[in-house]
């Protein structure tokens, strides 16, 4: 979600607070130069002069957060959480300190900090709006949706005409599958900010998702007239221009797409289908093979899996056989996929991976709801090192049973070690969720 990130507009004319009497009229003079140079954005020259001051009255909390401010506006965040940490050992009362700091964080991309730092200045200052926008924003990126949409909800009440609170909150509806209520945040947006080509686009979206395919295409028009360089907008586009069968039309917007973006593979699935309603069936195939074949993981040759996360081969292997299957006895069917079933089971147990695979493969077929059997070959895949096809295995048992925390737990250890590591620890959080507890500790370990 492409979320703007937050606050360095808390600029010097609004956080300089008053100077205090100095011992030294110097160190006054020194605090007034930072900020003139501040407010001319001579970043460095404030800093400079905050520099003087602090070493002239070291517990002057206001030079070192101002100082902070300018190393945050010089991108030395690292550096401004030092300050800002001196500023509120001195001051522990200031809101304004803890929400800068967050931003620092936040920068850093340490939003669960950011968080904490957010949460005690709406505590010190509990109806600034910029404060309830910050942690929403942190709690979006950290795929907290309902919190996030809470925090911006209060800081719209606070105040209404935030546009950036306003686009947030689109976007935070619309992962949320929200797409009514996101259609209406885009709108506001454009009516107060037209020049905004990211709100047509996010409005576009939810069209989509609506079914009004004309509007969209007419959002995405809007949207690549103010940023003809974004590869996404040609490409959403094209997608709606074949949703109301202008196929000529999605094969140019795609066209476009990989003149940008030559590696995405959406855009050849979606110029492949252009060119099989337009007859063009060989310009299709290769469209499409294309489509399947890049950047695709389930299309590699296992032996050459590399497992890119903290997750290793030997730790995969181990955190897997933890796991113990609930195998359990059901009533025989008629086509007796059950007993295919306990037989794969019996053999995977014994060693014969390849006769458990034939057997709860003949299991599947003869039932292509047989949940536990999924999650059991996808064990035995991934036992020997087919960790694609157990991702697809895992993936199908949850489709069937969504409440199935040992197969979420699998997945995500396993995407977890073949560098899908977000997706990974959002699958580990669902298993605990679930009340599968070994993930915590794999989380603890892994996803921090």
């Amino acid at each position: 979600m492409k979320v703007k990130q937050v606050l360095l507009s808390l600029l010097f004319t609004v956080l300089i607070l008053p100077s205090q009497t100095f011992a030294q009229r110097s160190a006054a003079e020194y605090f007034e130069e930072g900020n003139t140079k501040a407010r001319a954005s001579d970043f460095a020259g404030a800093l400079q002069a905050y520099s003087v001051v602090v070493s002239i009255n070291p517990e002057h909390a206001p030079s070192y957060f101002n100082r902070g401010l300018a190393k945050a506006n010089l991108k030395d965040h690292r550096g401004a959480i030092l300050d800002y940490d001196r500023a509120i050992e001195i001051n522990p009362k200031e809101a304004l300190y803890y929400q800068s700091r967050g931003v620092s964080k936040s920068m850093q991309d340490d939003y669960r900090a950011a968080i904490q730092d957010y949460t005690r200045a709406i505590e010190l200052s509990p109806e600034d709006a910029k404060s309830y926008y910050n942690r929403g924003v942190s709690y979006a990126k950290l795929e907290n949706h309902r919190s996030a949409m809470a925090d911006l909800d209060k800081s719209l009440t606070l105040d209404p005409g935030d546009v950036a609170a306003l686009y947030a909150r689109g976007n935070c509806k619309q992962r949320l599958h929200e797409y009514a209520g996101s259609l209406a945040d885009f709108t506001k947006v454009i009516e107060m900010s037209p020049k905004r080509a990211g709100a047509y686009a996010g409005r576009g979206n939810a069209k989509i998702e609506l079914n009004d395919f004309a509007g969209a295409a007419a959002d995405f028009t809007k949207a690549i007239e103010l940023s003809p360089n974004e590869s996404s907008y040609y490409d959403k586009r094209g997608f709606a221009k074949n949703k109301i069968e202008d196929f000529q039309g999605a094969i140019s917007d795609y066209d476009k797409t990989l003149q940008l973006e030559p590696e995405n593979y959406e855009a050849y699935y979606g110029r492949g289908f252009s060119k099989t309603k337009l007859n063009d069936q060989r310009g299709a195939v290769v469209d499409l093979t294309k489509a399947i074949e890049i950047k695709n993981l389930y299309v590699s040759d296992p032996k050459k899996i590399v497992y890119e996360g903290k997750i290793t081969k030997s730790v995969l292997d181990e955190l897997r056989n933890q796991v113990k299957e609930h195998v359990k006895i059901d009533d025989l069917t008629t086509e007796r996929s059950e007993a295919y079933y306990i037989r794969g089971v019996s053999k995977s147990k014994s060693g014969d991976s390849k006769g458990a695979l034939i057997d709860i493969s003949t299991a599947v077929e003869l039932n292509p709801t047989y949940a536990d059997a999924y999650f059991s070959r996808g064990l035995i895949k991934s036992s020997i090192g087919e960790q694609m096809g157990a991702v697809l295995d895992f993936s199908s048992s949850i489709k069937l049973k969504s409440n199935f925390p040992e197969a979420y737990y699998i997945r995500g250890i396993i995407k977890h070690s073949l560098g899908q590591v977000n997706e990974g620890c959002l699958d580990l959080s669902r298993a605990g969720e679930l009340g599968y507890m070994p993930s915590y500790k794999v989380i603890s370990t892994y996803c921090n």
